[in-house]
């Protein structure tokens, strides 16, 4: 009787132990879907961003406030572009002034930024995202090309754009 209690007990607990590795497999293919899933609405949400989503056309020559936050650049800059080229920048602190000199080919113009997130919306950034005004010209953009690295991220906020008159 004890030998067939054994078996018994012993089969009871290759049961329940493939129970609990199917339990568990099961849990595991749940928690991985649930990840791949969200990661798709994030791409997904990313690859709204491009400007090719918007009808607002950079003019040839105009002005506005670039707020930078980037390992190359930071501050705050008031910026002119003519014929499509930035031709001056002025920092608006002290700080920004000092940058302004130092990295002027550096500032970008609201087309580079825009070429900037197309790019890093193509290869599948961490984060590429833009937030837009009601005319469609860019607000803001936020980019980080992988999420485990340190100091590949920029942050640029676009404000005060003045199109040149004539």
């Amino acid at each position: 009787m004890t030998a067939g209690r054994s078996r018994t007990h012993t089969r009871t607990r290759i049961r329940a132990r493939r129970t609990s590795a199917a339990g568990l497999l099961l849990v595991l293919a749940a928690a991985t879907a649930a990840c791949e899933s969200t990661r798709a609405t994030t791409t997904t949400a990313n690859a709204k961003a491009p400007r090719t989503e918007t009808s607002w056309r950079e003019a040839a020559s105009y002005s506005y406030t670039l707020r930078a936050e980037s390992q190359v650049l930071a501050g705050e800059f008031r910026v002119r572009v003519e014929h499509g080229r930035v031709t001056k920048v002025t920092g608006l602190d002290e700080d920004s002034r000092r940058q302004a000199r130092e990295v002027f080919p550096q500032v970008p113009t609201i087309a580079h930024l825009l070429d900037r997130l197309d790019r890093a919306v193509a290869e599948h950034a961490a984060t590429a995202e833009a937030r837009y005004a009601p005319d469609g010209r860019p607000l803001h953009i936020s980019l980080d090309w992988d999420a485990n690295a340190v100091d590949d991220e920029a942050d640029y906020g676009i404000d005060a754009y003045r199109p040149a008159s004539g």
